[in-house]
């Protein structure tokens, strides 16, 4: 036992020796750690069975001073040495090359600054791309034929006076000059002198001139002369034989017909809803404060005194002259109001004789031009002022004429305006608190000013433009609905003034619709329950009134109908179908009420074509009513009709040869509220017209309906009663022709279908236990089946070791950089501590020779 001791502690030391550890290291046999095993595995290599921590430790520590310890002292500090030299980076130059580029640079630099005011004669200076030496030579000659290019030339005479001194003129001549030159004159008689000359100077100028305009003109005169001999044009008759020019292409076409267009033009900003809405507001109080000034007798005294002269030449842009003191042509008491015009008239005399005064001492050129331009400017005004006085003669002579008239026809005509503004609609309403102030407000008014009225009242009340608006309008939309259904109930119903408020109401659905679903969720709810209360009490209820008729058609407007569940629609669709099943058909008029019903429930179902079956079954009730011969059918007729009994007779004809007279004409709403007919005649055309109601809505039904798997059965009821029990033979030919149609949409024999059944499935298999075999590799761990699931776990694998190593090497630099901090805040404060102490001894020594000295000088 011990003989094996011996020789595995020999293995490990020697193990360690031949490691690549420091010496010191492979002596202490501390630094040595040692991974027991539990057992040995035959075959299986270990690497680690022997570790050197404190090697491995000392490695990591000095690694991390050479680089994040570095890192961590250069934090925020930016400094840096840069060596910008020539060559200093390039590993391809030897230092020979560098030494001489860097040289030849540094001389190149050098010479270019002392070239720089280095003026050899060789260069040529120049200014502005000419020569300097050009330019001092003076050799520009100046050649102008023109007066006003001569004028500003000077000569040599004028400028030695004025620029030499007077050296020029003053100076002797000499002795081969006449005798009157040799006398001394004055400086008087030279400035005479010069003026004379240059006065002759400029009459020769002004010759030359005209004499070159003069052969200017002879030469045009010359040359019209012998233009024709030069271009001579053949007559159009000659070009017929001559070849067309090539027609523009399409491109070219468009390209000039792009260049013509009118460009793009800015357009003003967009106003938003609460500005649209501010200004119409605006517009309404401006309109009712007018009318209310002219009902009360105050509009024409103001636009007496408004008014405002403004000529034809107005460019209406806001400009006004400062002296424009014209007075306005206006009547007063009858006569012409021109105070002040004589005062006007002596200014103007005034004036133009201070301006004649001032005209005198100008030139005679001067006073044409002035003259020229003051009768353009009179001209001008003239004309504008009969360019106003044409368009506003029509209005002249209405002024005239009533200057003319006595004072009693002014005040009839003014209480006859005063009256028109009385009985015009006023532009601003108050919002209606309740229903009866609506109704106040909207009675005694035919269904136009009705719309006029309310348009200005959502403009007065719009809710940008107010807190309190919002409110108010949603009230006005319930008391809208109710004012339509009370409309509709009227004797006769003013069915006109409900279609002319139908644009109202969608208006204030659109700006509130969550208020104007609750509102029409109200009246629906109430209906419904008003008519099971009358169901419970009485066993059946009447057919809806026009009011509800009215409110079904206006939500089938508002909200859409095509959705499978709505919070307004879905309702109606109940209460449709209620008053479909539950309600009794005891007389024409509740004929007229089903029919208006089928109609809105087709119409309801046209977009999401939906089965309706209470639909069906009341067109088939309305044409059992129609059949005489009740007995043997072969269809069954379901609540609220019935097979045999009183009202059942309803649309049967009385007398069958009325059907020849009868025309086809669509059912007014009206006789929903009251049948006119009286006499038989008049009733049996009646019913003829409810029947071909009937089955139109049959045969729109059956083109809804005709892509249904079960439509053939749906209608083989219908079709039963339409060819064995209708008496179709005394109905008129429309009615035989719908007829024909209908029973050719619908099939004779439904199609025979198969029973239904289960889907056929294949079986599925008991759970066999039968043990899933999977592949173990690596020592016990599970590495999946596929190629795929083993390539995933071992990236797996190495993510995880991966990621815990980062974590390790993370912990270790945070220790380290807290261990560097803290030893940076211990030397600081251990320097501060020594530094603390010599301050403290140096003060101790002085603190001592001073009490030493103050002892001395005590002995």
């Amino acid at each position: 036992m011990m003989r094996k001791q011996q020789t595995f502690s020999r293995g490990l030391s020697d193990k360690v020796r031949k490691s690549k550890a420091a010496p010191e290291i492979q002596k202490n046999p501390f630094e040595v750690k040692i991974n027991r095993k539990k057992f040995d595995v035959l075959g299986r290599k270990s690497k680690h069975d022997v570790g050197l921590p404190g090697v491995s430790r000392s490695r990591a520590i000095q690694k991390r001073k050479e680089t994040l310890l570095k890192e961590f002292r250069l934090k925020d500090k930016n400094n840096k040495f840069i060596d910008r030299r020539f060559g200093e980076y390039d590993s391809k130059l030897t230092p020979e090359e560098k030494i001489l580029q860097r040289f030849t640079l540094e001389r190149q630099r050098t010479q270019d600054r002392k070239d720089l005011y280095n003026l050899n004669e060789e260069e040529e200076l120049t200014h502005y791309g000419q020569s300097l030496a050009e330019m001092e030579k003076m050799t520009d000659v100046i050649d102008s034929d023109s007066d006003s290019e001569e004028k500003g030339l000077l000569s040599a005479e004028l400028t030695a006076t004025h620029f030499g001194g007077g050296g020029g003129l003053l100076r002797k001549k000499s002795a081969g000059d006449d005798e009157e030159e040799h006398k001394p004159r004055s400086r008087q008689e030279l400035i005479e002198e010069l003026i004379i000359k240059s006065k002759q100077e400029k009459r020769e100028r002004q010759t030359q001139k005209e004499e070159a305009q003069e052969l200017t003109e002879k030469l045009d005169q010359d040359w019209r002369s012998i233009q024709n001999l030069l271009a001579h044009k053949t007559p159009k008759a000659e070009r017929k034989d001559e070849t067309d020019k090539p027609k523009l292409d399409q491109y070219d076409m468009m390209v000039r017909e792009l260049g013509f267009e009118m460009k793009a033009q800015p357009s003003e900003k967009l106003k938003s809803a609460e500005e649209l809405a501010r200004e119409e507001r605006h517009r309404l109080q401006t309109l009712e404060a007018d009318r209310l000034k002219r009902m009360m007798g105050d509009a024409e005294e103001e636009a007496g005194q408004t008014n405002t002269h403004i000529s034809a030449d107005d460019m209406n842009d806001g400009f006004m002259l400062d002296g424009d003191d014209r007075k306005t042509l206006a009547y007063k008491d009858g006569k012409w109001n021109i105070e002040g015009e004589e005062e006007e008239k002596e200014e103007e005399e005034d004036e133009e004789g201070g301006e004649e005064e001032e005209d005198d001492g100008d030139d005679a050129e001067g006073q044409d031009e002035e003259e020229e331009d003051e009768d353009d400017e009179g001209h001008c005004d003239l004309q504008s002022d009969e360019g106003s006085e044409d368009e506003d003669g029509q209005s002249t002579e209405e002024e005239q004429e009533c200057a003319e008239e006595p004072p009693a026809v002014i005040e009839e005509q003014k209480k006859a305006v005063q009256e028109a503004a009385r009985a015009e609609l006023p532009y601003t309403f108050p919002a209606p608190e309740s229903y009866s102030d609506l109704k106040q407000l909207l009675q005694d008014h035919e269904s136009e000013q009705q719309c006029v009225i309310l348009d200005r009242t959502l403009k007065c009340h719009h809710p940008s433009l107010a807190a309190g608006n919002k409110a108010k309008l949603q009230k006005l939309f319930g008391f809208l609905l109710e004012y339509v259904g009370d409309l509709a109930t009227q004797n006769p119903p003013d069915l006109k003034t409900v279609s002319a408020l139908i644009p109202q109401i969608c208006g204030l659905c659109q700006m509130f619709p969550e208020a104007a679903c609750k509102a029409v969720q109200t009246l629906l709810s109430d209906s419904g329950h008003s008519m099971e209360e009358t169901l419970e009490v009485k066993g059946r209820a009447p057919m809806p009134d026009l009011d509800m008729l009215v409110l079904l058609k206006i939500a089938a407007l508002l909200f859409p109908s095509s959705d499978f569940r709505h919070p307004v629609m879905t309702p109606a669709f109940l209460y449709i179908s209620q008053a479909l099943t539950r309600c009794a058909v005891v007389s024409l008029e509740d004929v007229c009420k089903g029919l208006i019903l089928c109609c809105l429930a087709l119409e309801f179902v046209s977009l999401s074509q939906r089965i309706f079956p209470e639909l069906l079954n009341f067109l088939l009730g309305l044409l059992h009513l129609s059949v005489s011969d009740k007995h043997n059918t072969g269809y069954t007729v379901v609540s609220p009709f019935r097979r045999q009994g009183k009202n059942c007779d309803l649309l049967v004809l009385k007398d069958p040869s009325v059907s020849h007279s009868w025309n086809r004409k669509p059912i007014s709403l009206q006789t929903a509220h009251r049948v006119t007919a009286q006499s038989p005649v008049e009733r049996d055309h009646f019913r003829l017209s409810l029947i071909d109601s009937c089955l139109d809505l049959v045969k729109r039904c059956t083109s809804l309906y005709k892509d249904l798997p079960s439509y053939a059965h749906i209608f083989q009821p219908i079709r039963a009663l339409l060819l064995k029990h209708l008496p179709v033979e005394g109905y008129p030919a429309p009615l035989q022709d719908l007829h024909r149609e209908i029973l050719d949409a619908i099939p004779e024999k439904p199609s025979q279908h198969a029973p239904l059944v289960f889907k056929k499935k294949k079986p599925i298999p008991l759970k066999l236990f039968t043990p899933k075999i999977v592949q173990i590799l690596d020592y016990g761990k599970k590495r999946g089946n596929t190629k795929e699931e083993k390539e995933h776990e071992r990236l797996k694998h190495k993510y995880k070791r991966e990621f815990k190593g980062a974590l390790r090497e993370i912990r270790k630099d945070t220790r380290f950089l807290a261990h560097e901090k803290l030893n940076d805040v211990m030397s600081r404060d251990a320097e501060r501590k020594r530094k603390v102490k010599e301050l403290y001894g140096s003060l101790a020594t002085q603190e001592g020779e001073w009490k030493a000295l103050k002892r001395k000088n005590r002995k």
